[in-house]
């Protein structure tokens, strides 16, 4: 390591196997590691004989924290940050630290490996040349629906999060707002001893799991086939509500233009619905 840098370095999210040798070394020579449990990420550093000072980094201190890590490294220390599990800063602190780094005219260097996401991802057999990941669905129900419903139209493949408390009621809320038809995969337990992994329509997964109190155990990672695309020939509500409010202020070939970049639509498809609106 030459120029002080912050080192983001994914570890295990179960298997310690799983654990980088470029990581390992990082994780012994850096001068501190910023962790955002100390005491989980204890039981890992005496796994391998790391014995490098830890600072806890976590939601709560983390603008506190930010500026004494920068001070370190213009100082020219090395520091790593990790999460408890995984890749740091997926649905885990350290956006504002990394943030704070960068402006500071720091270096941040990514050391790759494991990620729940990626792995659930890979293993699932739903598409994965478009994926949006949304993290953990809101606690509560009607924030929950809400978030769901706009994602209704998605025709990419969806990825959540969900802990072993709140499985049943997001599973639920799924097939309320997808439909029982919708595919999903679910994905238990990554690397771990009893990882499952497995895959039904919306209404038999529920069946499924609710059959079996053990499958409602460990961290969860969901993943839900997109949306089927409308035909290329047929407008949806939206694209015309869209067309008809550009039709108030422009003209059939502008509005048609204007509304293909804001909906993807062909712009042939909506010039002729244009022309249709304004003979009306």
């Amino acid at each position: 390591m030459s120029e002080a840098a912050l080192y983001i370095v994914a570890t295990p999210i179960g298997n310690l196997g799983d654990l980088s040798a470029r990581a390992l070394e990082v994780l012994r020579s850096v001068q501190l590691i910023a962790a955002e449990d100390t005491r989980h990420s204890a039981r890992l550093m005496q796994h391998f004989g790391i014995a490098t000072p830890m600072w806890a980094l976590h939601d709560h201190n983390e603008r506190a924290q930010a500026d004494r890590i920068v001070q370190r490294l213009q100082g020219g220390e090395n520091i790593a940050l990790i999460s408890d599990a995984g890749t740091p800063l997926i649905s885990d602190p350290g956006f504002y630290l990394v943030r704070r780094v960068r402006e500071a005219g720091c270096r941040v260097v990514p050391v790759p490996g494991p990620c729940a996401l990626v792995a659930a991802l890979c293993a699932s057999g739903v598409a994965t040349d478009r994926f949006r990941f949304e993290g953990f669905l809101p606690a509560k129900a009607q924030a929950r629906q809400q978030r769901l419903e706009s994602l209704l139209h998605e025709t990419a493949t969806v990825v959540f999060y969900e802990s072993p408390h709140r499985i049943l009621d997001s599973l639920v809320a799924l097939r309320e707002v997808f439909g029982g038809e919708r595919y999903l995969v679910l994905a238990r337990e990554l690397t771990k001893t009893f990882e499952t992994i497995h895959g039904d329509r919306l209404e038999a997964l529920l069946g499924w799991i609710e059959a079996d109190a053990n499958r409602q155990r460990g961290e969860f990672v969901l993943v839900l086939q997109g949306a089927e695309p409308p035909p290329d020939d047929v407008l949806d509500d939206e694209s015309r509500r869209v067309l008809g409010l550009l039709l108030e202020e422009l003209s059939v070939k502008q509005a048609a233009a204007l509304a293909s970049q804001i909906t993807g639509i062909k712009k042939k498809l909506l010039y002729q619905e244009a022309l249709r609106l304004k003979q009306q």
